[in-house]
């Protein structure tokens, strides 16, 4: 377990910088300068504040200068990279995929985190990423023997097909989906972040998986939208944001999608 555990480690520093990029791109703000500082008393915080984790327990959760409570978020943020980092080197070995499907889930952490405090999903995460995804589907095409995954490579370029046949299905479906509702509703039912989120996901997972995706976002999203109505929550859960729905069935893909597709094929 010792890639697996130097994966973990890593995840928690780059979580750490995740942290900066949810806070700061819904402000268009620099994500290198200035450096990490206090949001309250803007006082730079020190290299031994800023240990992932271990900071955020040791100063009990608060500034050291101004001792204003820093959001569990932080500490959240950190762990959830870690874990997910764990698994991905478990699961990918120390490979081409582990480091492709670290980028891609890294996207879906900030986008989560992103879309539940703003309502937001940033076109500077996702259109690169709809370009990486088909990018790496080309490689997958060319160089067969070195990541297959997700993809069928059955004939030349069947990757690269496959790639931007879930981007554009992606698109096109929630696309319909965000017209018909806003049809039926009046008003504004699908953001357009969201459909450029599930086209980066299907480059990166092929069109296969853009279906689970839907359907597993869906079923997430209408337990928890149920779940609201009944307890009476209004005020800003007028609005459901959808990316975290889809990011979260976006990780279910990556571990187990093609095996629940192929459960569910067999039926």
């Amino acid at each position: 377990m010792f890639n697996e555990l130097i994966a973990f480690i890593f995840g928690l520093n780059i979580g750490s910088f995740l942290n900066v990029c949810i806070y700061r791109l819904p402000k268009s703000e620099s994500i290198v300068n200035p450096p990490s500082h206090c949001p309250k008393c803007n006082k730079k915080i020190e290299w031994f504040d800023n240990l992932p984790l271990i900071s955020y327990i040791l100063l009990r959760g608060k500034c050291r200068n101004c001792k204003t409570t820093i959001s569990p978020r932080y500490f959240l943020v950190e762990l959830l990279t870690g874990v997910m980092f764990f698994f991905l080197m478990f699961k990918f070995g120390l490979s081409f995929d582990f480091f492709i499907f670290m980028i891609f889930t890294c996207v879906l952490i900030i986008v989560t985190f992103i879309d539940f405090d703003h309502f937001l999903i940033p076109d500077v995460l996702v259109l690169p990423g709809i370009v990486l995804g088909l990018a790496v589907s080309v490689k997958n095409s060319l160089l067969v023997n070195l990541s297959p995954l997700f993809f069928d490579v059955s004939y030349p370029f069947s990757a690269f097909l496959n790639s931007l046949t879930g981007a554009i299905f992606g698109f096109l479906s929630l696309l319909f989906v965000a017209v018909l509702g806003e049809m039926l509703f009046k008003k504004e039912a699908m953001g357009g972040g969201d459909l450029k989120l599930l086209a980066m996901m299907g480059a990166f997972l092929g069109w296969r998986n853009v279906f689970f995706t839907i359907f597993m976002s869906s079923l997430v999203g209408s337990v928890i939208g149920i779940a609201l109505i009944l307890f009476k929550k209004k005020g800003r859960w007028e609005y459901i944001p959808y990316g975290p729905y889809l990011a979260l069935a976006g990780i279910i893909s990556i571990f187990w999608g093609d095996i629940l597709i192929a459960k569910f094929l067999n039926l």
